[in-house]
């Protein structure tokens, strides 16, 4: 990723890391990624972090997830299903078990692209498949980072900004219950 200078002991450890780097490089331009490389992407992720002044703490845990969370895109199999240790996001998950240990990025990373595919299923059949959805929300200790993490990889060009509002909308609908 041209330009790209690490901010953190953890930073610099995973982007040192030869399978992220493989994974930073695959990828060409396709629906929802015009960008073409995971490492475009992730680029792209970084400057939106930027321009949206994250700071401190926040900023940390979304530049980690945004270099982690698809770069294991190029060791899915194609010829296999796309879920469970096949899917690029728990694949992620597992790279990103060496580094760290916290639940609340773990989880953001593997479950990210997971309310994409909930509010694509519920756009089809008009209506939310609610228990999906409570077992992806029992799984997420920390709502606001993945919620933002969420927003941050929908707002690359190409992205569909309607599931983020969905997701949004349900988290507040929901939120009086986790207290």
């Amino acid at each position: 990723m041209p330009g790209f200078q690490p901010e953190t002991d953890l930073e610099r450890r995973v982007s040192s890391d030869p399978e992220l780097l493989e994974g930073l490089a695959w990828g060409k331009p396709r629906a929802g990624h015009p960008e073409g490389t995971v490492g475009a992407h992730v680029a792209d992720l970084l400057a939106t972090i930027d321009r949206w002044a994250e700071a401190g703490r926040r900023r940390h845990e979304l530049r980690f997830l945004a270099l982690v969370h698809d770069s294991l895109k190029y060791r899915v199999l194609e010829w296999l299903p796309k879920n469970g240790e096949n899917h690029h996001a728990m694949r992620a998950r597992r790279l990103a078990e060496r580094y760290i240990d916290e639940e609340r990025l773990l989880a953001t990373i593997e479950l990210h692209d997971r309310p994409y595919s909930l509010w694509r299923r519920m756009s089809r059949n008009g209506r939310v498949d609610e228990s999906a959805l409570d077992r992806m929300l029992e799984r997420i200790p920390d709502y606001g980072l993945f919620a933002r993490f969420v927003e941050l990889d929908g707002s690359t060009q190409g992205k569909n900004p309607e599931p983020i509002d969905w997701l949004k909308d349900e988290l507040r609908r929901r939120e009086p219950l986790r207290e």
